[in-house]
């Protein structure tokens, strides 16, 4: 299987884009995730995921590229978000609620008046084999910028995750690199929805991450885990769902779920088993 996975390779142009894509999104969305989880706004990326999708309906529509409008909904989404967080007594679970839903309501009825439910499959669910060369471009380019941000700010990104306080009390702009983060994170929600789809971003965005804590020390060593494990379980799972002729996305998932739930059980930080033992002892 493996010869054959090779082969394909070298013979077939989409599985060349294919590859390349899910590689560079794998290592963004781990960079991006150690963000989100360690400021713990996991339903912040789930929310913002599903919210581009009137923007992808309204850019079929229109016949322009997705990521224009899918961009823009996102950074909208992000800023009703913040913005309610900020100016209502509800909470931010709420608020995340509220426009996660009525903006995935919205994009289901522009994408039934666009009469598309093929497109709408492939954008819940993705279709990596199907990456053209335009967007792979794109996703390179996309993704280069948002590793660029991160190292010019990362000291920034750094105190303000941990610390909001302490940040605001040093004269930081802590809102700033709070939407800063937002728009990073859009940015790779819509360059991943190609590949894995939106319901499955959330899950490239936190897994990696997630399984990366459990064995980091510093956010830049998490960081590094992050985007190799990202990677990797884009390369295999790229290579299983090619080889058992599978959802490419969903095979892609399941192998970084896999990946954490071993590290669950034997990380030396997790140190589930010994846990285990000193409580039935």
């Amino acid at each position: 299987m493996i010869q054959n996975f090779i082969n394909g390779l070298s013979e077939f142009h989409f599985l060349q884009n294919a590859l390349v894509t899910a590689v560079v999104i794998g290592v963004v969305s781990g960079a991006v995730g150690c963000f989100i989880i360690l400021r713990g706004m996991s339903l912040m990326g789930d929310a913002i995921s599903h919210a581009v999708l009137p923007g992808v309906a309204i850019s079929y529509i229109m016949g322009i590229n997705f990521f224009i409008g899918a961009i823009l909904f996102g950074l909208l989404a992000s800023v009703l978000i913040t913005f309610i967080q900020n100016n209502s007594i509800v909470k931010g679970d709420t608020a995340i609620g509220i426009t996660f839903s009525s903006f995935l309501a919205l994009g289901v009825i522009l994408i039934g008046v666009a009469n598309s439910s093929t497109d709408l499959f492939h954008i819940l669910f993705g279709n990596i084999l199907a990456v053209q060369d335009i967007d792979k471009w794109i996703t390179l380019g996309v993704s280069a910028v948002v590793i660029l941000i991160i190292i010019l700010f990362f000291k920034e990104l750094l105190i303000t995750s941990f610390d909001p306080i302490m940040a605001k009390s040093m004269g930081m702009k802590v809102n700033f690199y709070h939407y800063l983060l937002m728009i990073l994170l859009t940015l790779v929600a819509v360059t991943a929805m190609q590949s894995v789809g939106t319901i499955l971003i959330v899950a490239m965005l936190i897994t990696p991450a997630a399984t990366a804590y459990l064995y980091a020390n510093s956010l830049k060593t998490m960081i590094f885990i992050s985007s190799l494990l990202g990677a990797f379980s884009s390369v295999l799972g790229l290579f299983i769902g090619y080889s058992f002729n599978i959802a490419a996305g969903s095979s892609i998932v399941l192998t970084s779920a896999v990946i954490f739930a071993i590290s669950f059980l034997i990380s030396p930080k997790q140190n589930f088993f010994n846990r285990k033992g000193k409580k039935t002892a």
